[in-house]
């Protein structure tokens, strides 16, 4: 994890004597720039491998020049200033128990693997997710704090 101020150059708000930290959504790294979205993230943020493969597969996507050097100039800069939290037997686990929550809330597991990853890896490791797409991660409420922003 690191320090939102090295990840994003904003101020810090220190919320008593804890430290907040969270885990960011892709929806969240990709926005960050948003003076809204940075005022909203917690004391310490960190990124899990997922976030990394889903940013890696983003220039490869992108339906202009332009819009690959972007997404290659964020993939690196997030590359550069995180180690991600990684997606491992703990995280798996965890993923069963995301995947049944959101069966359980009438939703389809299927559509949005790499959201539930994401979620499975933040449950996993007790951090809160930080999303610009709440609405994502409908039914795991129970499982994980999600933080719209």
């Amino acid at each position: 994890m690191v320090p939102r101020s090295a990840a994003i150059s904003t101020e810090l708000s220190i919320k008593g004597s804890e430290v907040a930290a969270g885990l960011l959504d892709t929806s969240v790294v990709i926005d960050w720039d948003d003076q809204a979205v940075a005022a909203a993230l917690p004391d310490e943020v960190a990124v899990c491998a997922v976030t990394i493969a889903e940013l890696a597969a983003g220039p490869h996507l992108a339906s202009s020049g332009a819009e690959r050097a972007n997404r290659q100039a964020r993939l690196q800069q997030v590359e550069a200033l995180f180690e991600p939290v990684p997606f491992d037997a703990v995280g798996a686990r965890s993923y069963g128990l995301i995947v049944a929550a959101v069966v359980e809330a009438g939703r389809s597991h299927r559509s949005r693997v790499a959201d539930l990853l994401i979620a499975a890896t933040a449950h996993a490791h007790h951090l809160a997710l930080y999303t610009r797409n709440p609405d994502d991660f409908t039914g795991l409420d129970t499982l994980v704090s999600v933080v719209g922003i």
